[in-house]
């Protein structure tokens, strides 16, 4: 910003000198502006970019140049068919190794988080390095806008790489903390109810299901996680506003009843639990007995919706029912407004409006990346408004 003052400081001079002395120097310092603003502008608008080096530098090199999700099923398979691809994946996962006895992961865990984290975030990513794109970053950038204190582990096999070490610097290098681990998935579940599901899936009598096993195994792992550990779970399709730091023991309501003001579907997506607590417990026993790997929200929000609608009532649980203008102000079917350029006054009003209120009432916004992937985050939308104001690499890139 100082040298665009610069070039403007000196171009109003020039204007004010004769014009047969500064001809030259005009056209200079005229080209010199127009270039020096459209890199400006270049560095703002593109400055996640690096991501997308990381990843043609690495495939180039051969770490993680396979795309190609494993835990994707064969289309159109039978149950016999899914089973025996499992097994034949298996024995290439990590994901599904105990590397030690003691645990490798739990003293990972134990070393990472200490007195300095105000808040223990977790995330999890189970899809390929390269999938990590400028959404997903933006999640984590914004994290730590909101909570510099706060410390987050992504559960991801393909992040506790050097790829994912690359794609993460930028914010170790700002000092913030943030690491890639491998879950320790037997680990996880060992001592919970989902202990036995495991143990079936790995011996192929569970059907891993027809759609993509890791948005199964993403929804277990986040239950254990917690029921380990304690803390808080974000999904990497939020774009966080607020520090997590008030909230304990509480989940987020996705709707509502606009005439009961009764939730009618709670989401797993964001949560806050004690390490421990009873209701995480019951969504491991859930996922369990009725565990259907071709039913896509069947392990997941309508999961937590079926446990909490049987348990709110009972006495012990002591979980807080947040309102969906904490985590979800926009359902999956509006979602796509957010991602569009004001083009009326109209618009533009809400974008102001919607700006004000979310500041005020929501932690984080779910953007539904499943729903909003193909969608560009046009200028001036209130996404792009949102992810500008709530980053901290990016401010540090429009320093520069």
């Amino acid at each position: 910003m100082r040298a665009r003052n610069l070039f403007r400081m000196l171009f109003l001079r020039a204007l004010k000198s004769p014009i047969d002395c500064n001809i030259s120097l005009l056209f200079i310092i005229s080209v010199g502006t127009v270039v020096f603003i459209a890199y400006e502008n270049m560095v703002i608008t593109h400055r996640y970019m690096f991501l997308e080096d990381v990843t043609t530098q690495e495939q180039m090199e051969g770490v993680d140049g396979d795309n190609k999700d494993p835990l994707i099923p064969p289309f159109n398979a039978t149950r016999e068919e899914r089973i025996a691809w499992f097994q034949n994946q298996l024995k290439t996962i990590e994901l599904f190794e105990s590397r030690s006895s003691t645990s490798k992961f739990h003293n990972r865990i134990s070393g990472f988080y200490d007195s300095t984290c105000t808040v223990k975030y977790f995330m999890v990513w189970l899809s390929p390095a390269q999938s990590f794109g400028v959404r997903e970053f933006s999640a984590v950038d914004s994290l730590f806008k909101a909570s510099p204190n706060g410390c987050l582990m992504i559960l991801s096999p393909s992040l506790d790489s050097r790829q994912g070490d690359r794609i993460l610097k930028p914010l170790v290098d700002g000092g913030f903390k943030v690491v890639a681990t491998t879950p320790d998935l037997p680990f996880l579940v060992k001592n919970t109810p989902a202990e036995s599901w495991l143990e079936e899936l790995k011996s192929g009598r569970q059907d891993p299901g027809s759609i993509p096993l890791s948005y199964n195994l993403s929804n277990l792992i986040r239950l254990a996680i917690l029921y380990k550990y304690g803390g808080v779970y974000l999904d990497v399709d939020f774009i966080v506003l607020k520090d997590f730091i008030g909230l304990w023991n509480a989940i987020g309501a996705q709707s509502m009843s606009s005439i009961t003001k009764k939730w009618t579907r709670i989401n797993g997506a964001a949560m806050i639990f004690d390490e421990g607590h009873p209701i995480l417990h019951d969504f491991l026993q859930e996922f369990a007995a009725t565990f259907d790997g071709s039913k896509w929200g069947h392990n997941g929000p309508y999961l937590i919706s079926r446990v909490i609608r049987r348990v709110e009532s009972k006495h012990g649980y002591n979980t807080t029912i947040l309102p969906p203008k904490t985590f979800y102000p926009m359902d999956w079917i509006k979602i796509g407004r957010c991602f569009k350029k004001p083009n009326t006054e109209s618009d533009q009003k809400w974008v102001e409006y919607m700006l004000v209120e979310l500041e005020r009432s929501t932690y984080a916004i779910h953007i539904w990346n499943h729903r909003t992937k193909e969608l560009r985050i046009e200028d001036g939308s209130l996404m792009q408004r949102l992810i500008s104001a709530h980053c901290v690499i990016c401010n540090s890139d429009a320093k520069t």
